[in-house]
């Protein structure tokens, strides 16, 4: 018996399907577990908090926010983030959706590294970075029954060094372009798979800067 509830199922519609198929085409078979996890974590986090969501923007948003990590689509020098962001709403445009829905899941993918900002906005911003947190940081584990993270593991499953694999996955991604880490989450993958990387200091930006006083 599946304990998915409908209102948490992956839509079933032409366009969700056409992302199954681009993601999987495009992602590796860890990245694209993990998003659908991402999806149906969030989706149940929505629906525990009330929240009222396009699934479709949803399952946009969870399924393209780490392509960014794919050598085809990873730019030379912008955040990872961005990069997936960018594929999403170029994919989105090709399909037809409206500018400000494709900008909320640009959005959503853009911050869903940034902690403490997301849940202050659009449900579906709020939603991809709540599935995130708990498929990587477990951050609100107890809020999911055995049920529901058991259905959707078992429709997704966690490589046995899931963990490992994850960080391994993002190091891949970003190791060719560590300036992009500045000031955020992935200047601690380089550094835990690189001893001697010297992140970026903000102190240090400050009083370089062309300003003085």
């Amino acid at each position: 018996m599946s304990f998915i509830v409908k209102d948490a199922a992956i839509p079933d519609s032409k366009l969700a399907k056409a992302i199954t198929q681009y993601i999987r085409d495009n992602e590796t078979d860890l990245l694209f577990n993990h998003s659908s996890r991402v999806y149906h974590f969030g989706a149940m986090a929505g629906i525990h908090r009330g929240l009222k969501f396009d699934r479709e923007l949803l399952y946009a948003g969870a399924m393209f926010h780490d392509i960014g990590l794919m050598p085809g689509h990873s730019s030379r020098d912008e955040r990872f983030e961005v990069d997936g962001a960018h594929a999403a709403r170029d994919f989105l445009r090709s399909h037809g959706i409206p500018e400000d829905d494709a900008y909320t899941v640009w959005t959503a993918i853009a911050l869903h590294t940034t902690p403490g900002v997301p849940q202050h906005m659009h449900p579906v911003v709020a939603l991809v970075t709540a599935g995130v947190e708990m498929d990587v940081l477990g951050l609100t584990y107890d809020q999911y029954s055995d049920d529901e993270r058991g259905a959707v593991v078992r429709a997704f499953p966690r490589t046995p060094r899931f963990k490992e694999d994850i960080i391994q996955a993002f190091y891949d991604g970003i190791r060719h372009k560590p300036d992009s880490t500045f000031g955020n989450v992935k200047a601690d993958v380089i550094a835990d798979k690189e001893p001697h990387f010297h992140r970026g200091n903000f102190c240090s930006v400050i009083r370089c800067s062309h300003w003085h006083g």
